[in-house]
């Protein structure tokens, strides 16, 4: 999309730069000569300038009719890497605008006039929640039209829209204890996203359930001993889950504005933020939450390598490299120093692109808190895949399991080491010291046939 645009614009430019008799290029060169030079600046603030006044005069959004659906949108990002100056007096900008509702848009407008007095002509919705409504074309005569993409979906890079059914297996491989052991799991609970049902439990010892309460988790606990070495254990799940956008909740977000153990607040984090988000402080905490978002992406390599993992946002501040446990820590970080709650949460992503197998380890996000939501995202995969980059702000797709939610647990009986630092995979410890027992998920969408074994292992 964005190389279509840019030449799109380009195209257009050399179009309205030509023109073949030689008085009226005479004519053109002096009219030229008094029509100000516009910069990409301009056209962001002329953009700007006419979202304002429409959301003045619309009571506090910007409206637009869609499919018969009356829209009350606010401001997200101007893109300025589309911004274009088509000719004299003649402008493109492409803008994300939400919805109240939570789904984000993409916007196309053409402008007309001069620098501090644009107008615009022209609105098309372009995008819903990254998926295109239309792409540019060229004709033979180099001019360009907008074609429909029909049916556009969002089997986009692994996206599940909608609803996701599947049974989902973890199971464990307890390592050699030469004396007793704990071990700790999560077990994933229903929500308002999540119908979970635990159908089997399959233990080499006796074990209860523990309540985090902090966070309203549920954890696995059972006390080991060598005679268990090499054994298996094995939870089976019968999961539904709904694609989750941004949503209201009761309960106070202030809590999620405090600081944890790897996801300090303030200090060089609020220097950051606050120099990200620069100008778009006194646009709302939505634009704020963009900011930082597209700096994560824009800056960070997903990279397991170094000390990746451990969700540690000081030491992503400084490599700005990790997986998705760097990547959502910076963000949450960033965020809470910026004044926004966020918060974080566990699980695994489901193929989109198979019905049964394995699953290549466990899966992390965010959400943050903005006009009386909370707004789902998932900075990692938005950096592997951009084109995705609109759909995971404000979007968790169907094809996912949530283990825990949170940072720091804290359960009794816990673990020696202290609070757990978020809980995916198994918390082991054999006496006094650190175990980590193989791991690998599996799942099966044809509940009822025969299911392969051909499983990922996780370490």
């Amino acid at each position: 999309m964005k190389d279509s645009r840019i030449i799109f614009a380009f195209v257009l430019s050399a179009m309205m730069a030509c023109n073949p008799g030689t008085k009226q290029k005479k004519e053109e060169t002096l009219a030229v000569k008094n029509i100000p030079k516009v910069v990409t600046a301009d056209i962001e603030a002329g953009i700007k300038a006419n979202i304002a006044k429409k959301v003045e005069e619309g009571g506090g959004y910007f409206n637009m009719s869609a499919d018969g659906k009356e829209l009350r949108l606010q401001l997200v990002r101007v893109h300025t890497e589309y911004l274009s100056n088509l000719g004299p007096q003649r402008h493109f900008a492409c803008v994300d605008l939400a919805d109240i509702s939570g789904d984000v848009y993409d916007v196309d407008f053409f402008l007309d006039g001069d620098p501090g007095s644009m107008s615009v002509t022209e609105t098309t919705l372009h995008k819903l929640n990254g998926k295109p409504f239309y792409t540019w074309k060229q004709r033979k005569d180099k001019t360009w039209y907008r074609m429909p993409v029909l049916n556009a979906t969002s089997d986009l890079l692994g996206v599940l829209e909608g609803e996701d059914k599947f049974e989902f297996h973890y199971e464990v491989t307890l390592p050699e204890m030469k004396e007793s052991a704990r071990i700790w799991i999560p077990v994933p609970q229903s929500d308002r996203f999540q119908t979970v049902v635990l159908r089997t439990i399959e233990a080499p010892a006796e074990h209860r359930i523990l309540e985090e309460k902090q966070y309203g988790n549920s954890i696995l606990y059972m006390e080991l001993f060598p005679e268990h070495s090499g054994r298996k254990m094995e939870l089976v799940y019968d999961v539904v889950r709904q694609e989750k956008k941004p949503y209201e909740e009761e309960a106070s977000p202030t809590r999620y504005l405090n600081a944890n153990l790897l996801m300090p607040v303030g200090d060089r984090f609020k220097i950051l933020a606050d120099s990200v988000i620069a100008q778009k402080s006194s646009e709302g905490s939505i634009m704020e939450a963009r900011a930082l978002y597209d700096y994560v992406i824009d800056n960070m390599r997903y990279i397991k390598a170094g000390k990746y993992g451990t969700g540690d946002a000081v030491y992503a501040c400084d490599a700005l490299s990790g997986n998705c446990t760097e990547f959502h820590s910076l963000f949450i970080s960033l965020a809470r120093s910026a004044g926004i709650p966020s918060r974080f949460a566990v699980g695994a992503s489901i193929p989109s692109d198979r019905d049964e197998g394995g699953i290549d380890g466990y899966h992390c996000w965010a959400e943050f808190y903005a006009e009386g939501k909370w707004w789902p995202v998932d900075i990692s995969e938005a950096n592997k895949y951009t084109a995705l980059a609109t759909y995971y702000f404000g979007r968790h797709p169907a094809n996912r399991i949530e283990f825990s939610r949170g940072r720091d647990l804290k359960v009794e009986p816990g673990p020696l080491s202290g609070p757990i630092n978020f809980l995916a995979y198994p918390v082991m410890e054999i006496g006094k010291n650190p175990a980590f027992p193989k791991t690998f998920f599996w799942f099966n969408r044809n509940v009822g046939k025969e299911t392969s074994k051909d499983m990922v292992s996780l370490f």
